[in-house]
């Protein structure tokens, strides 16, 4: 109910249209948050909160507090909760995966077709924040937030389809759990935090070896798109001395660098891409354009 609370005024302060939605929830998240602390004060002074257990959670006593029906042991109740809130998921997922999608990403659209995006934002939220209370009570807040957003943001950078992105971010939520776990048990620290933290790592390594989005190919890329706008000046360059009188010193190799203001080394590295790709010809130290490089030359001066 609390959870369903605050998207309700977030979304009521958002409405007005004074203030956009990030300062929304960084308005109501603090009030709420103070007035839990004057509750707890006032009503619940005298009782200790372990601060560690609240915020990282506790997953190794999970299996002591049990369920029981009718005097039988069901086993772990953090186990049937998160069982339960994982039907739940599911199936929202499954009955609203048209309806979700179209008011997430064309508001505009779904509400033309008949859909209701309000409703169904509340919807989902309301779904978001049961599955967030239920796991504080077994994980604490630190691990819920962590796995909320890093195994997304994770699937994020290795595709663009939502339904694969939906896999890949169970799949790193799973790997990072079973990682976490083996990890604090190896150095006998908080499971909780071993999780967190493995889930950090896998989103690191994913930031740096992305195929399309990692740093590194994000550094090759445009280390290639250097080469690639150097190469199209290059023919220009040719393009605008060919035919005067002053082609012969203008088109050689050694003349480049200071024409176009290139070390010795980049404009060897320029001329091999281009003679790679066709553009020009070398010959006794000599550029000669050819009628790919005339092309993009031209191509590029009417852009």
């Amino acid at each position: 109910a609390a959870g369903v609370l605050t998207v309700i005024l977030v979304e009521a302060v958002r409405g007005t249209g004074l203030v956009r939605e990030d300062t929304a929830i960084g308005l109501v998240f603090p009030a709420l948050f103070s007035i839990a602390v004057i509750l707890i004060t006032r009503f619940a002074g005298d009782v200790h909160l372990d601060t560690d257990a609240v915020l990282l959670g506790e997953i190794g006593l999970a299996p002591f507090r049990r369920l029981e029906f009718f005097g039988i042991d069901a086993g772990p109740r953090s186990l049937w909760t998160m069982l339960g809130i994982l039907g739940l998921n599911a199936a929202f997922l499954v009955v609203f995966y048209k309806e979700l999608k179209l008011s997430t990403f064309d508001a505009s659209l779904s509400a033309a077709l008949g859909f209701s995006p309000v409703l169904i934002h509340y919807g989902f939220m309301g779904v978001v924040s049961i599955t967030a209370v239920g796991a504080f009570d077994s994980v604490g807040s630190v691990l819920v937030v962590a796995f909320m957003i890093v195994p997304p943001a994770a699937a994020y950078l290795l595709s663009d389809m939502l339904g694969r992105v939906i896999a890949l971010s169970a799949g790193i939520g799973a790997l990072s759990a079973v990682l976490g776990y083996w990890t604090a048990r190896w150095l006998d620290a908080s499971i909780a935090g071993a999780m967190a933290g493995a889930a950090g790592t896998i989103f690191l390594v994913v930031f740096l070896v992305a195929p399309e989005r990692g740093l590194i190919a994000l550094a090759r890329r445009r280390a290639r798109q250097r080469v690639e706008f150097a190469r199209t000046m290059l023919t220009i360059h040719l393009l605008h001395h060919e035919g005067t009188p002053e082609a012969e010193k203008e088109c050689r190799v050694d003349h480049l660098s200071e024409h176009l203001r290139w070390t010795s080394e980049r404009a060897d590295q320029i001329v091999r891409s281009a003679e790679k790709a066709g553009f020009v010809t070398v010959s006794y130290d000599r550029l000669q354009l050819t009628a790919e490089g005339r092309q993009e030359a031209q191509t590029a001066m009417v852009r």
